[in-house]
């Protein structure tokens, strides 16, 4: 027997040469999808190495976890292509790859919601609740990908999944109506620890109740109020609360009123402005705005004053604004300028005068 007769013999529809080509490409493809998965993989290592960016650590990794069998199966799909088999054949290798895809998908799924959720944990400040409430959404997350590549697989081999769906889609529906508002406040929850509107240790305001945040939970979240007490909000219900945040507040602004006598003279009245902006700029962390003689009230001349305290912390203000107001009094009584305080004025008229007044008009 001769190579002639070798290379020409048949297997399967197709001759021991086209097989031997099929091989020698599958095995070129396989080792070049090799090289390039090294080659890039460096490349993105050294990028790694240079910068603090998270998505360079994950690429490296997503190329990391594609395994060999892998390349091994797209370089035999590959190969076939240059044979050529009947309609059951062709259908078994189509289904054959699209497994190997959905199996390699799987690995990058899984790695890339573990390591967000890793990356995520890792981060500065990161409370305990928070990881809690991550390790949560990983599980979640995990069990959505699973279920949605274990149906595509099913569909895949000719089952039909149609009826399947629509039962996990009734099932589904039935659960989520039952636990709506456990649902609403799970989902929250994500939103908190992913757009972060307060984080542990941040005193907030929400409606008429204000504390400072202690812990964030799957469900709920518990403020510590300046009387002591524990306050515990839903997660839903904060979502949809307009939240203030003084721990994120940069610069404070305060507005105070002083009134004085209304027998103050002019030239003393134009000095108060200036002398209160004195008072403020004498003092550290603070920059004045504006001092004007704003309106005529009922027992007073009052003036209104605008000034920012650089830093946000309220005890800090509460000293400035003491020592303000302190320097006004000195100021002011080195001035011989008067507070005013509510006072009335009396016109009394005796019964005698007026029988004296009615007597000269007569």
């Amino acid at each position: 027997m001769n190579i002639q007769t070798i290379l020409n013999f048949e297997l399967l529809g197709n001759t021991t040469l086209r097989w031997l080509i099929a091989l020698v490409v599958s095995v070129l493809v396989f080792i070049l999808l090799r090289i390039v998965r090294r080659i890039f993989r460096n490349r993105i290592n050294r990028l790694a190495k240079r910068s603090a960016i998270y998505v360079d650590d994950l690429i490296t990794g997503l190329l990391g976890t594609t395994q060999s069998f892998f390349f091994f199966g797209l370089a035999l799909y590959v190969g076939s292509t240059l044979l050529i088999f009947d309609e059951g054949v062709s259908r078994l290798i189509n289904q054959g790859i699209t497994l190997l895809f959905l199996a390699q998908a799987t690995l990058w799924g899984d790695y890339g919601i573990r390591k967000s959720i890793a990356h995520y944990s890792s981060q500065e400040g990161s409370s305990g609740s928070t990881r809690t409430t991550l390790s949560a959404i990983n599980f979640i997350a995990r069990l959505i990908l699973f279920s949605l590549l274990i149906l595509f697989a099913l569909d895949n081999l000719g089952i039909n999944i149609t009826t399947l769906v629509a039962g996990l889609g009734v099932t589904s529906i039935a659960v989520a109506l039952a636990v709506q508002n456990i649902l609403g406040d799970l989902f929250s929850s994500l939103s908190i620890v992913i757009d972060k509107p307060f984080e542990i240790g941040d005193f907030i305001v929400i409606g008429e109740f204000s504390g400072t945040v202690e812990n964030i939970g799957l469900r709920s979240t518990r403020l510590r109020s300046l009387s002591g007490e524990q306050l515990v909000f839903a997660n839903n219900d904060m979502m949809v609360s307009r939240i203030r945040n003084y721990k994120r507040m940069q610069e404070r602004r305060l507005a105070f009123t002083i009134g004085v006598t209304y027998d103050t003279p002019a030239e003393k009245l134009k000095l108060i402005p200036e002398i209160i902006k004195t008072a403020i700029e004498r003092q550290e962390n603070t920059r004045f705005d504006r001092s004007h003689f704003s309106t005529f009230g009922d027992f007073s001349l009052i003036f209104e004053t605008v000034y920012y305290m650089l830093k946000p912390d309220y005890a800090l203000y509460m000293d400035t604004q003491q020592a303000i107001n302190l320097e006004l009094i000195e100021r002011f009584s080195e001035k011989g300028i008067d507070f005013a305080f509510p006072t009335q004025t009396l016109h009394v008229q005796t019964r005698l005068e007026q029988n004296g007044n009615k007597g000269l008009q007569a």
